[in-house]
């Protein structure tokens, strides 16, 4: 009788140990295929990002060896100095440096961005450039081409030791205080460098920009507790049961925030407070989206639920968008029946059953304030005169945008339609200058 019940199980045994390893197999393959595509994306951006800093220089080297008057061959180095910094910074935002110092290189880039397009789009011919603006390229070549061979070096070390950016990923989550990673001293010595630096004459083209320096927020400093408990509020979740995961970010820099993670029914929440003031400005949700069951007023509803909990207050929607069964809500300010687009938030509800996918405020935190709004100088209808004769408009009201100088215009808005689509254009309401058009 035992015989035959192990002739029977046997084979059965044998088929589960196979069945076993092979699917342990797979899975090994696919962890193994998911790390390595992962340390693949790691490495391009990391030996794009000295490329493009190499070449930073050189374009800056460029603009300098001409001649003051070749103010076309200044603009188109200008233009490039500004695309390469931007790919520059997309490559940084690719690599795992988030929760280690390298604010001073990036805030560096982004003041080199807006100070080369603002100089760009204006006519050079008539406001050349100025010797305080030479000066400033001069400076920065000078910086660049020793941040160019910072990174060549710790690229070098990258090449000659096979360095994985994916232990860096993994020493970075850890909750050690002191690296022993070539590359992550390698960017902590790029980033020291830049402090180092005496500050650049930027000018009035870039002043306007400024960093973002979270110290200046409204309300005192939070704890990992009270933003513990924000969190908690916000999704109703049980403070004693709920693994809420919180580290905090920048600390001793002008940008301290906390990240926080947690998991509600098997999807994964994500998002980053301020440390000062406590302010929600980054939120996402990773979740299958079904097929869509909720209208868009709906969607619109769910979003300014979540804003109420988030003390965001009462905002009325700007502009919404759907894709893949996911309504991307923007909301903004009205003050006097004035749109105010600076202070602006997003809201993404999944339609199957209005669950917050995600959240973007971090304009919303720094542009929420009380404004004296002057009445505009020029008439609606002498605003509607610059408009298309084939524009059909649909609506009109004033709103507060960004010009292409960063400054703040009381503008005309005007909704409608022009060659079967649908269009928002924004005339001053002081100049009648046409300062943004949009298709929505």
């Amino acid at each position: 009788m035992y015989k035959k019940i192990s002739a029977i199980l046997f084979p059965i045994c044998a088929l589960l140990l196979i069945g076993t390893a092979y699917w342990g197999y797979n899975e090994n393959q696919e962890k193994t295929a998911v790390l390595t595509k992962a340390e693949n994306t790691y490495q391009r951006s990391f030996h794009d990002l000295s490329y493009h800093v190499q070449m930073l220089n050189q374009e800056l080297g460029n603009a300098l060896a001409v001649s003051s008057t070749s103010t076309d061959f200044q603009k188109k180095s200008l233009i490039n100095i500004w695309r390469i910094t931007n790919q520059a910074q997309s490559e940084i935002s690719q690599l795992p440096l988030t929760l280690m110092p390298f604010h001073k290189t990036d805030q560096l880039l982004s003041n080199l961005s807006s100070f080369t397009y603002q100089t760009a789009i204006r006519d050079l011919s008539v406001k050349p450039m100025s010797n305080k603006e030479i000066k400033t390229l001069e400076t920065l070549y000078k910086r660049t081409k020793e941040i160019s061979g910072e990174i060549q070096g710790v690229q070098k070390s990258v090449l000659a030791d096979n360095l994985k950016w994916m232990d860096v990923e993994l020493e970075l989550a850890t909750t050690k205080e002191k690296f022993d990673n070539k590359i992550i001293n390698g960017f902590k010595l790029v980033d020291k460098k830049v402090s180092e630096y005496d500050e650049v004459e930027w000018g009035p083209s870039v002043s306007s920009f400024g960093e973002k320096n979270y110290e200046i927020l409204s309300g005192t400093p939070s704890t990992m507790a009270e933003i513990k408990e924000k969190v908690t509020k916000l999704f109703k979740l049980d403070n004693n049961n709920q693994d809420i995961n919180i580290a905090e970010n920048g600390k001793k820099t002008k940008y301290q925030t906390f990240s926080v993670s947690t998991t509600i029914n098997d999807s994964k929440l994500n998002m980053d407070y301020t440390k000062q003031g406590g302010h929600l400005i980054w939120y996402y949700k990773d979740k299958e989206i079904g097929a869509k069951q909720l209208s868009t007023d709906q969607a619109i509803e769910k979003g300014k639920n979540f804003l109420q909990r988030a003390d965001y207050g009462d905002m009325q929607v700007t502009n919404v968008d759907e894709y893949g069964n996911v309504a991307s809500i923007t909301y903004a300010v009205h003050q006097d029946n004035v749109i105010i687009y600076p202070a602006k938030v997003i809201v993404r509800v999944a339609l199957d059953n209005g669950d917050i996918t995600g959240f973007q405020a971090s304009d919303y935190v720094f542009e929420n304030k009380e404004r004296t709004i002057e009445e505009p100088e020029i008439t609606m209808d002498e605003a509607k005169r610059k408009l298309n004769g084939n524009f059909k408009i649909q609506d009109v009201t004033l709103a507060i945008i960004k010009n292409g100088l960063n400054e703040e215009v009381l503008c005309y808005q005007f909704t409608g339609r022009s060659n079967g689509s649908v269009y928002r254009l924004y005339i001053n309401a002081k100049t009648g200058a046409e300062e943004e058009i949009e298709r929505i």
